[in-house]
């Protein structure tokens, strides 16, 4: 019996010791052998991390007004397994198809789809349809679950949605080229959101936590947080309402005439800021996939070169009146010109014997290649094209620029290049990049789009400044040019450019018709593209602009199909700017006695009258003004009304002032007006010199704005001295004009716009 028991006892310890052996070595194979990966299973049970999604930059106009920004956005999310337990899945279908409209089948194939083991899937967003929806969509999904909840008295139902960020572009169409857009994913894929990606998207932050096994943040546990940096803002050179008129005149031309595409960039010329650009057809960049034709997407304006016919002059003749070659009351033969073997024509059978201004004004192919090839010389005329830009790219801060194509090997080529025809093919942004250094005193300036760049985390703001590439003709040379190339528009009989006259504002200008090589390598005269470039106004320039038509159904050339769409631009932009017109002597006669005349005029009393209204007044009637303060009405002006205005001077409106005076900029103006005009703004003033005004310095003092102003004995500027020729009554339609060369007239590069 003793024995039994000590057998048993044995027996029972041996079993503990066993079970204990075990027990210690599972022990160590867990924590020794395998501590790592159990390590790891641990941390990965209690650590998580939640990421802080980064804010992409907004884009706004040089107003403020918003381009693109960033705004919630909601995804559909379906529980196929909830769904098919709850025996929902027919109503959820037809309910999800008619907020959606999603087909039918493809939801029955998403709530229906199961894993590798043959489960149904827990979790599945709705795409595309349900992918990044707006709050109005979010909206109607939450009454259906609701619904469903009621009817079934249930509190899962397997449909909802996830709160989400999308791009958001708030006018649509508006600037699509410009800025591009972001894909669904948020990739930036074209325009500005593309150059511009690094900036814009900033970087997501992270905060590393952990929990107990409910998920519950540990509250003495260690932490990591890595703050999010958001991108930076843009503000773009674009101004939305410029951009406006711009689509605007398109679209109306391109329901006249059905081209292929149309283009237009307008810029100031004096810094190249890009005040609009467009391109049709377009695109809506909030349903880019909708938009099936991928030409469409297609940035005409700088990645697409073209023959560009007669606007094309404006290089040879800048070049010759530089050289000093370039008469205008000297005479040429027109019609025809042999260059060698071969014979370049002007469009009719020519004019007869006329000056070379007159040539000008006609577009003749003869007289240009009388000025580029016979008076430059090849090696000069391609110097000019050179220095003017045409084989380098702009620069412009946009993605997938070209550069040009000038590629004249024999004599004739370099004939037909000095009228822009031939072995020549150029981009619209080069064009206006070379008439605004015409405009702004021969400087050939960079293009650019985006005018300051503000880091939200910092408050930094970096302003992109003008930059000058070269000069490339002396101020006087461009002045006389664009005198030249202001008869062309302001000449109503046989200026090519009539149709851009602009009533009250003085436009230089060049049109151009150029016939396309077809697909056989020749030329088709059934298809032309025609253009037209300017700006205005020529004695202080505002804004530049070129248009361009591709195959227009229409038998008229550039002045009568793309220099009325200038027209429609320009005036509407200049008056919108508040650039006062100013008229000729010849255009006053038979007015009212005093309506627009600058002779004996006398300041109207605008105190009272909103700020909107007195604009308006002031520019319909030619006054030159400026306004100082961002109230909503004039509380006072200067010169007082009544008071007789001399030439050329402006009216100050004065509006309700913040805690820091906005100062006017007096440059130019009397001692006394200056004083009148700081002593109404409550300022302190200090002068230094006699006479008028060519510095002035802002400080502070004491918490008292101050104003230094330089004074010099100088005499002033007076604005709109020159006089324009009148406009004629004619108003005959202009068919092809900027003749195009004799097809047969050297081997030609086809165009590829």
């Amino acid at each position: 019996m003793i024995k039994r028991i000590k057998l048993r006892s044995l027996f029972i310890g041996g079993c503990i010791t066993l079970f204990f052996l075990v027990l210690v070595g599972r022990v160590f194979w867990i924590q020794v052998l395998q501590g790592d990966f159990w390590q790891k299973r641990a941390a990965d049970t209690w650590a998580h991390t939640t990421i802080i999604k980064a804010q992409r930059g907004q884009i706004t106009d040089r107003t403020g007004s918003v381009l693109a920004s960033d705004v919630p956005a909601y995804t559909v999310v379906v529980e196929p397994d909830v769904i098919q337990e709850r025996g929902i899945r027919d109503e959820v279908v037809q309910g999800l198809h008619e907020i959606l409209s999603k087909p039918v089948s493809e939801l029955e194939e998403l709530i229906d789809a199961k894993d590798k083991d043959g489960n149904l899937y827990k979790n599945r967003e709705v795409r595309n349809e349900g992918w990044k929806v707006d709050q109005e969509v979010a909206d109607k999904i939450t009454a259906f679950v609701k619904k469903l909840e009621k009817e079934h008295d249930i509190r899962e139902t397997g449909v909802g949605w996830v709160k989400d960020q999308k791009r958001y572009y708030p006018k649509d169409s508006l600037a699509a080229h410009v800025l591009g857009y972001t894909d669904r994913d948020g990739k930036a894929v074209a325009g500005l959101e593309y150059f511009y990606d690094k900036l814009l998207k900033g970087v997501d932050g992270y905060l590393d936590y952990q929990s107990d096994g409910k998920g519950v943040k540990l509250p003495d546990a260690a932490e990591t947080y890595q703050p999010v940096v958001n991108g930076d803002n843009l503000k773009l050179t674009i101004d939305s309402t410029i951009q406006y008129y711009i689509e605007d005149a398109m679209k109306e031309a391109y329901d006249e005439y059905q081209p292929k595409s149309m283009t237009v960039i307008a810029a100031d010329p004096n810094t190249m800021e890009i005040l609009g650009m467009a391109n049709l057809p377009t695109f809506n960049p909030n349903e880019y996939w909708k938009t099936q034709d991928q030409g469409d997407f297609y940035n005409h304006a700088i990645k697409s070169i073209y023959e560009p016919g007669s606007t094309f002059k404006i290089v040879t003749l800048a070049g010759t009146v530089q050289e000093k070659l370039f008469n205008p009351n000297a005479t040429f033969q027109s019609g025809y010109i042999m260059i060698g073997k071969r014979r370049l024509n002007d469009l009719h059978g020519g004019w007869g014997e006329i000056t070379y201004l007159d040539g000008v004004k006609h577009s003749s192919n003869v007289g240009f290649v009388k000025l580029g090839y016979e008076m430059l010389g090849q090696d000069k005329l391609k110097q000019y094209i050179d220095n003017f830009g045409f084989n380098d790219k702009t620069g412009i801060d946009l993605p997938g620029e070209v550069k040009g194509r000038i590629t004249p090997e024999w004599p004739v080529e370099f004939a037909t290049l000095a009228y822009g025809h031939g072995k020549v093919q150029v981009t619209p942004i080069q064009q206006l990049a070379a008439v605004s250094a015409v405009a702004n005193g021969g400087k050939l300036m960079k293009p650019h789009l985006v005018k300051e760049i503000k880091d939200p985390n910092s408050g930094k703001t970096t302003v992109t400044k003008p930059e000058m590439i070269r000069q490339v003709i002396s101020a006087d040379s461009a002045r006389k040019t664009g005198s030249y190339l202001e008869q062309v528009v302001a000449d109503q009989k046989i200026g090519t450019g009539r149709h851009a006259y602009i009533e009250g504002y003085r436009v230089a200008g060049k049109t151009g018709t150029a016939i396309k090589v077809g697909a056989n390598g020749e030329y088709d005269h059934t298809k032309n593209l025609v253009s037209f470039i300017g700006y205005a106004p020529v004695n202080d320039p505002k804004i530049a602009v070129i248009v361009i038509v591709d195959e227009p159904k229409t038998e008229l050339g550039g002045g009568g199909v793309a220099a009325p769409i200038f027209k429609k631009i320009v005036s509407q932009s200049l008056e919108y700017m508040g650039v006062p017109k100013v008229y000729a002597e010849a255009d006053k006669k038979g007015k009212k006695s005093g309506d627009n005349a600058e002779s004996a005029r006398t300041a109207p009393n605008m105190v009272g009258q909103t700020m909107k209204s007195a604009k308006e007044l002031l520019i319909n009637q030619g006054y030159d003004f400026e306004t100082v303060g961002s109230g909503p009405s004039v509380v006072s002006q200067y010169p007082a009304a009544g008071t007789a205005l001399t030439p050329g001077q402006k009216v100050y409106l004065l509006s309700e002032q913040g805690d820091k005076p906005k100062i006017p900029d007096l440059r130019g103006e009397s001692l006394r007006d200056a004083l009148e005009v700081l002593t109404l703004l409550k300022v302190g003033i200090q002068v230094e010199g006699e006479g008028y005004v060519t510095q002035q310095k802002e400080s502070v003092n004491n918490g008292k704005t101050k104003v230094t102003v330089t004074l010099k004995p100088d005499e002033p500027v007076v604005q709109g001295s020159d006089t324009a020729d009148s406009k004629s009554s004619d108003s005959g339609t202009e068919t092809a004009s900027d003749s195009a060369a004799d097809p047969n007239a050297g081997e030609k590069a086809p165009s590829s716009n």
